[in-house]
């Protein structure tokens, strides 16, 4: 199987490293001091599941010079989905699969208005990990984990055999067929992670711990929740109570990754996150005011700080 990862951050980097350790075909599609360690160094894992060194990979910033894969894992900002998916074509067979796995809900509609939407298939990943350094990813929790769906539900050839890749490489993989579900649940938590750690500036420890500021981050569960439901999507009854216990089960110093690009000024990814919240909410009628509030805190700072 041949696989492309199309931006190299802590999932990318992560996931395409743990691949091509396992034997897969993988070449990396990155920009700037990170191309350039990788194309010199190799890239580099520091993870609880152990260390890796892939010296030397395929990596450059021109997806021609990769050319045709199996497999696409998109793994870029969501403030990149257009300008990246408009360099897809290059990378594509009749049934090559670009796998979105982004930090939003609404990744795969906005690539399949660059390629034909028969290549486009959901994804959520399960992991907090950091571009510690040019050429160094570090996994920063006990969680390694991909699922993706087709996004009409079904079981193809094309997704088996990744599923097959993914557990020879020694991480937690599943095959769902109700992706949109599955990015939601995802979503309802993270979106909320992302708004509470980067407008308070504290860890989620902190947060649970202080009663005005869990109740702050329950609001802001709730609202996500609320909007999921106005968008036909099935969450459990205990969707609140679950997300909470996710979050109280984490290390208390995990913060988003909103959070820690808002630390080192870099750009953030609040238009897809409560932005996106607030903007489906208002389309429905619904007030998610608790979102809007933070949205509003937060977008001074979304070109990061050299913009």
């Amino acid at each position: 199987m041949r696989i492309a990862v199309f931006g190299v951050g802590g999932v990318g980097g992560y996931f395409g490293a743990r691949l091509a350790a396992s034997g897969a075909d993988v070449a990396f599609i990155a920009r700037g001091a990170h191309l350039a360690a990788m194309q010199s160094r190799g890239l580099r894992l520091e993870s609880g599941f152990g260390d890796l060194t892939l010296a030397p990979v395929m990596a450059s910033d021109d997806p021609a010079a990769i050319g045709p894969v199996d497999v696409v894992l998109f793994t870029v900002k969501l403030y990149d989905v257009e300008s990246a998916a408009a360099r897809l074509r290059p990378l594509l067979k009749p049934d090559t699969a670009v796998i979105a796995f982004q930090n939003g809900i609404d990744a795969e509609e906005r690539i399949g208005r660059a390629i034909p939407a028969a290549h486009v298939v959901g994804g959520v990943a399960y992991i907090s990990a950091t571009i510690a350094e040019p050429g160094l990813i570090r996994h920063l929790n006990k969680v390694h984990k991909l699922a993706f769906g087709e996004m009409d539900g079904r079981i193809s050839p094309r997704l088996e055999a990744l599923l097959a890749a993914c557990r020879k490489a020694g991480f937690d993989a599943e095959m769902t067929t109700d992706i949109r579900r599955a990015l939601w649940e995802k979503f309802v938590f993270l979106a909320p992670m992302a708004a509470a750690t980067g407008a308070t500036r504290q860890p989620i420890g902190p947060i649970l711990a202080d009663p005005d500021l869990r109740r702050l981050f329950g609001d802001l569960i709730a609202e996500a929740i609320a909007v999921a439901r106005t968008q036909g999507v099935e969450l459990a009854p205990d969707m609140l109570e679950r997300t909470i216990r996710t979050a109280a089960s984490l290390p208390g110093t995990m913060k988003a990754s909103l959070a820690h690009d808002l630390e080192k000024g870099a750009r953030l990814e609040i238009e897809g996150l409560s932005g996106t919240l607030v903007r489906l909410g208002e389309a429905a009628g619904i007030a998610v005011p608790t979102h809007r509030a933070l949205y509003a805190a937060l977008k001074p700072f979304a070109a990061g700080r050299n913009s």
